[in-house]
């Protein structure tokens, strides 16, 4: 099922994506260029998953992704975005993320408001923050994947 392929590690680069995770939501996702999505294993189901991520050489920070089509926004395209459960300052387009998802919380489901959409991401978040404070999870935290030599950052999911 959908742990088989966990824990499941990424790195690429952020581009712009629909623009409306932080105007509608409040809720800012980083969304991983077309080319990274395409490399996922096809077989990873959709749904909301968590982990851990980390921009550039930055801090290590709890998240939680989600993978598939946004049935609420009627994607035709997969997309595959980040919340990072920190407060950063700016944006961070053509940065390098860097992933390792650990869990996975529930399948993607269509929403019938913007608040129930909403009220959903924020429960995922609080499952995320749960779950990574686990040690299994925790440990991935500590990864070498995060720390990139310098200069050395490539693009490899």
């Amino acid at each position: 099922g959908a742990m088989r392929q966990l824990p499941y590690f990424c790195r690429g680069e952020v581009v712009k994506g629909f623009g409306r995770g932080s105007k509608e939501l409040g809720i800012p996702t980083a969304n991983f260029s077309d080319q990274v999505v395409e490399s996922f294993p096809s077989d990873i189901p959709t749904g909301i998953y968590y982990g851990w991520a980390c921009v550039g050489n930055g801090d290590v920070h709890k998240m939680v992704l989600s993978i598939g089509w946004n049935p609420f926004y009627k994607n035709i395209k997969k997309s595959v975005e980040t919340h990072i459960i920190h407060t950063f300052k700016e944006d961070f387009y053509g940065e390098i993320l860097s992933i390792v998802i650990t869990g996975y919380i529930r399948p993607e489901k269509n929403f019938d408001s913007l608040d129930a959409l909403i009220s959903a991401i924020q429960e995922d978040i609080e499952e995320a923050k749960r779950q990574l404070d686990l040690p299994e999870h925790l440990k991935l935290k500590e990864d070498n994947f995060f720390h990139l030599p310098e200069g050395k950052i490539v693009n490899n999911c």
